[in-house]
């Protein structure tokens, strides 16, 4: 997607050791109009796809997650770190390491919103090295649901986190996967 790729690249910083900094418009300033379009390519993609449901972790996949929700009319769940005294006591719950977070994070879904005759689209910032959306793969597959599909706004490729899904058979979609980020470049996969 063309208008993501040109967003990484005027506001985006290759930070090293594969951290790629998009707080100005993803990770902690949202930017709503961005996001809009991003919901739409996701939409078209998985339009055929049979979802029922749209799953991610808080926080940074919320804006996205939500946003192609909105075109899909379809709720979305999201996995919370910490659970809520609001939340039933028997929880799906599963651990996932944070490369950015550098430690391990819980992911927390209340059954009462994640059931067994769901089908679920997985919808996240980030695929990297995969752990976090293996993570919310582990949660839906506890829940006994199917996964339709895996979208993230930017693939890190060079961290082969793909690879952790083929098993599934389900597409998986990138608007923006980027090849490579030597010194301070950002390289995008054509």
């Amino acid at each position: 997607m063309e208008l993501l790729k040109q967003r990484i690249i005027q506001a985006g910083s290759n930070l090293g050791n594969g951290i790629l900094k998009v707080d100005s418009f993803i990770n902690h300033q949202v930017d709503p109009e961005l996001m809009d379009a991003c919901g739409r390519e996701f939409a078209r993609r998985f339009a055929n796809a049979g979802a029922t449901k749209i799953l991610t972790a808080e926080i940074s996949g919320i804006a996205p997650a939500l946003s192609t929700a909105m075109y899909l009319k379809l709720p979305v769940v999201y996995a919370r770190k910490r659970k809520p005294i609001t939340m039933p006591d028997q929880v799906l719950l599963t651990l996932a390491p944070s490369h950015t977070k550098g430690r391990t994070v819980e992911l927390i879904v209340s059954p009462e919103f994640l059931g067994n005759t769901e089908k679920v689209l997985i919808i996240d910032d980030f695929l990297a090295s995969g752990q976090t959306i293996l993570g919310l793969v582990r949660l839906t597959e506890i829940a006994g649901a199917n996964i339709v599909g895996i979208g993230t706004l930017i693939e890190k490729a060079f961290e082969g986190g793909r690879s952790k899904f083929q098993h599934l058979n389900i597409p998986v979609e990138s608007l923006a996967i980027i090849a490579e980020m030597p010194d301070d470049q950002i390289i995008f996969q054509e």
